[in-house]
């Protein structure tokens, strides 16, 4: 592999992770019955 593709694939892998922790904790509010960014919107 050259060293272009690893820092792409770095940068996806970067991105997937705070994805992924943003969708988790989307999913924890849900069930909670809270707010995702503090807001009470009900």
């Amino acid at each position: 592999m050259t060293l272009k593709r690893w820092i792409i694939l770095g940068c996806v892998a970067i991105v997937g992770i705070c994805i992924g922790r943003l969708l988790v904790r989307a999913i924890m509010n849900l069930l909670l019955g809270g707010t995702l960014f503090g807001g009470n919107f009900l």
